[in-house]
């Protein structure tokens, strides 16, 4: 069984079968303040509803960003702790990716659906907010497949910054998460352990300095 952790937006985390890349349970929140206080409730209930003992899992998916520092951290370090503690693999897995993955496919838009509502039809960009006042990107196509991406960007800023990766992504229709389905990546892991395709690199993608940094020097007294 492979459990799957997110915390680069919201919280989300899931038990997935990887025979069939199914969820078996899941618990999630849009709320992007509180990845601490839910995290360990959310494990114990999704491991409960599943049938699942930590013995039975064997693997620990976890979302790597892009993600503000501090919700991001919590949800890999609970992920590399479990998978340490039950000696598994850990398997990083970029969370924009599942957002791809959780778009339906298809080539006609449905004409029972107003348009805002309908999934993109073509490629697209998946858009996360970054906080202050900046959002992440990445860009994937008609597949699913990321092209470009993950990047940072301000929203005035946003086409400019997607033409220097990839110039004709500018104009593709834009998918805006507020969570990241914790289940979709596990589905994915399921997947690349078949295949044999490689996971992403073990590196949080924070994309940019944390709020908190080291002090200066100390000020000169002077009398």
């Amino acid at each position: 069984m492979l459990l799957a952790i997110d915390t680069s937006a919201g919280t989300s985390v899931a038990v997935v079968d990887p025979s069939t890349g199914q969820q078996l349970a899941s618990r999630s929140t849009d709320d992007s303040r509180r990845h601490a206080e839910v995290i360990g409730p959310f494990l114990a209930e999704v491991l409960t509803e599943a049938g699942v003992t930590p013995a039975e899992v064997t693997g620990v998916v976890a979302g790597m960003g892009p993600g503000p520092f501090t919700g991001l951290r919590v949800g890999i370090a609970a992920a590399r702790t479990f998978a340490a503690a039950r000696g598994v693999p850990f398997l990083p897995l970029v969370s924009h990716d599942a957002v791809a993955a959780d778009q339906p496919q298809t080539d006609q838009p449905q004409a029972d659906q107003p348009q805002t509502d309908q999934p993109p039809t073509g490629p697209f960009v998946v858009l996360t907010d970054a906080r202050r006042r900046e959002v992440y990107w990445s860009a994937y196509d008609a597949d699913g497949v990321r092209v470009a991406g993950p990047g940072l960007a301000k929203p005035a800023d946003l086409d400019e910054a997607i033409r220097a990766s990839r110039p004709e992504a500018v104009t593709w229709e834009r998918v805006t998460a507020v969570a990241i389905p914790a289940w979709r990546l596990g589905a994915l892991a399921a997947e690349r352990l078949a295949s044999g395709a490689p996971f992403a690199d073990d590196t949080p993608l924070y994309l940019r300095d944390p709020d908190v940094t080291m002090p200066g020097a100390p000020k000169r007294v002077v009398r």
